[in-house]
């Protein structure tokens, strides 16, 4: 590991400087693949473009090739030689442009996971496929009432998701306020993860941790190990925070600084929340509000017991393999805040008032169950396979597994009857969560990636609003939807 640079080094101090070089170092003595990884250097983000005049053009080339994950050189996947890809920055009305150039060896596409547009033709179609050496232009027209928040963009080629997203194919949304919440800055933190080998390659991934689901073991922000956020005494940051992990669930915490949450995946509070906890399934996003005290934190996540297949076998959370996190979890960030204090910020503005589905008449009920179990051949006998379904059925593009009126309003309880959790993702429509584990919420609660714990149930009130045409829910532990836990469903 290189050693900090003098600068990090000054601001942390001390114990601090300490702290984060042994966090950074406990990432690295877990994993156990050879790969020489440099942290505590100095956050960098990725490249921001921005909308002007109601449009955004971009050229996304997928490649395989050398690009820089945690301060050393790799080969692995990005769209345009960065790891995150570019951060998109979008208004409501917005018409945005993308050129998918694919040059990987397999086919790949375009999921712009949370935006609300039409799944039909070039728009969120998640069944395009973009052949090796061709190109694909998507086209998104996002509402004029599109929903600030945090988004991102990441392939969905059925059978190749988890591995494209874990090799470094993804980047962010971020879709601005009307009325600016007053802040001294904003970072977009992007958590993923990833394992290489000695040699900087990804690394192969097992029968067993793709049943688990996968969870690497470098677990990066913005491309970085353990970097180095500088701040004030009295700023207000904005944190826009996506998990960007293929399984892996993370449970943040940054002691010693206030945090309010605005609100995840697309919802948002009318006002800021105080945590000291914030808890993101994959896929999830978070929009944070920090507000900086003297001296140095660490942002970590702490262990999750997502549930196993194998019990015991496994070690709780963590199957497949992955570096085991310790008591204290694992080190994402260091926040150094030193210096002069800052004037304090103006208050947050408040948000309009979310909707409510409570009030709505149903049009119909659904179940969903989603199961996990030994798979059966065509003669009944079972395979030694592990089969991944929703309502007894793995995946098939060429089957609609669900039909809904353009413009109802459903209720649909999401049951898991699996010893593992399964976060759930629908394409293109939110969901308002109207119960968990049998107790009713209070108040609107609204997100695209809803978890189900292992062996109870959520249940969820979508409107099927503004657009028709076919997309898909699935779980986003990306090797389940690959293994077959997906449905197509179709607004018409």
């Amino acid at each position: 590991m290189d050693p900090m640079n003098r600068r990090t080094a000054l601001i942390l101090g001390g114990a601090g400087a300490a702290a984060a070089m042994a966090g950074a170092a406990g990432l690295l003595w877990g994993q156990g693949s050879g790969f020489q990884s440099a942290g505590g250097q100095d956050l960098s983000e990725p490249e921001a473009l921005y909308s002007a005049d109601g449009r955004l053009q971009v050229k996304l080339s997928a490649a395989l090739g050398q690009v820089l994950i945690a301060g050393r050189d790799a080969n692995a996947l990005s769209y345009n030689g960065s790891v995150p890809g570019s951060t998109l920055f979008l208004r409501p009305g917005d018409r945005v442009n993308v050129m998918l150039e694919n040059r990987l060896g397999d086919p790949t596409n375009l999921h712009v996971h949370g935006l609300h547009v039409s799944p039909q033709g070039n728009s969120d179609n998640a069944l395009v496929s973009v052949e090796p050496g061709t190109s694909f232009e998507y086209e998104y027209r996002l509402p004029a009432d599109h929903p600030p928040g945090v988004y991102w963009y990441h392939p969905h080629r059925h059978g190749s998701v988890a591995d494209q997203i874990f090799g470094g194919l993804y980047g962010a949304i971020i879709v601005q306020d009307p009325q600016p919440v007053p802040v001294s800055r904003e970072r977009v933190l992007v958590i993923s993860d990833i394992s290489l080998t000695g040699g900087g390659s990804i690394a192969a991934v097992s029968a067993m941790e793709k049943m688990m689901g996968r969870e690497g073991a470098l677990v990066l922000v913005n491309g970085q190990l353990n970097p180095v956020l500088a701040a004030r005494p009295g700023e207000r940051e904005r944190w826009r925070v996506i998990n960007a992990c293929t399984s892996r669930y993370l449970k943040l915490r940054l002691d010693g600084q206030s945090l309010q949450l605005l609100g995840l995946d697309s919802g948002r509070y009318q006002s800021p929340r105080d945590v000291e906890e914030v808890l993101l399934a994959p896929g999830n996003r978070a929009d944070l509000l920090v507000t900086a005290a003297a001296g140095t934190a660490v942002l970590r996540t702490l262990p999750v017991d997502r549930g196993s297949m194998v019990g015991s076998m496994m070690g709780g959370n963590n199957g497949g393999g992955q570096s085991p996190a310790g008591p204290d979890g694992t080190v994402l960030a260091t926040f150094a805040v030193a210096g002069a204090p800052a004037a304090a910020p103006g208050p947050v503005p408040a948000q309009p008032v979310p909707r409510d589905l409570r009030s709505l008449a149903v049009t119909a009920h659904r179940e969903l169950v989603f199961a996990m179990g030994m798979g059966m051949n065509s003669g009944g006998m079972g395979s030694g396979l592990m089969s991944f379904t929703i309502n007894g059925r793995p995946f098939d593009p060429a089957r609609v597994d669900t039909t809904v009126p353009a413009g109802a309003v459903e209720e649909w309880t999401l049951r898991n009857t699996s010893p593992m959790d399964h976060p759930v993702h629908l394409h293109v429509w939110p969901m308002q969560i109207i119960e968990q584990a049998g107790r009713p919420v209070d108040t609107p609660m609204w997100q695209d990636v809803v978890n189900v714990p292992a062996r109870s149930s959520v249940r969820v009130r979508i409107a099927f609003d503004d657009f028709t045409g076919k997309t898909v829910y699935h779980c986003h532990i990306l090797d389940h939807e690959d293994s077959g836990m997906m449905g197509l469903i179709e607004a018409r």
